[in-house]
Formats: C-alpha cells, sequence, structure tokens
C-alpha cells in the first residue's frame, strides 16, 4: 500500500465517522482530531476501523501518529500487508 492509498483509507474511514469532513481545509500535518473535534469514542472507532480495512495491527503506541493524515497514512503504508 503506497502512502496515497493510505492516506484514502484514513480519508473514508473518517468519513465513516464524520460524514461531512473537509478535508481542503485539513493540510497533511494538521492535527486532524482537533480540526473534526473527533472524541475519544470516535477515535478508538477510527482505529478499530482502520485495522478491520487495512488487517493492519496498530497499538496503543502508534496513536500519536494517528493524530495527522500525513502520520497516519505512513504508519498504515509501512505496516499494510
Amino acid at each position: 500500500m503506497t502512502e496515497e492509498e493510505a492516506l484514502d483509507v484514513v480519508k473514508d474511514a473518517v468519513r465513516g465517522i464524520v460524514p461531512d469532513a473537509d478535508f481542503t481545509r485539513i493540510a497533511p500535518d494538521d492535527r486532524f482530531r482537533d480540526a473534526l473535534e473527533l472524541d475519544s469514542l470516535d477515535f478508538l472507532t477510527l482505529v478499530e476501523d482502520l485495522v478491520n480495512r487495512t488487517g493492519c495491527r496498530i497499538d496503543e503506541d502508534d496513536y500519536p501518529r494517528l493524530t495527522t493524515l500525513a502520520g497516519a497514512a505512513a504508519l498504515l503504508a509501512e505496516r499494510a500487508p
């Protein structure tokens, strides 16, 4: 999986939680969780969805990398089977 493909997966997963998410106003290094007002439960739902979509293992230690679109895409691209 490329980082571009991983970014699409992340955006699709976020849209499952925030259907009207506007990614045109969120830069790759912006903290999208803050910008989209995701609470803790939303974030855990996102993590679970990313695991299910990609088959990647995501541990709690990885959560800091999931705060930006670029970080999340890089993590998934590294770990995708």
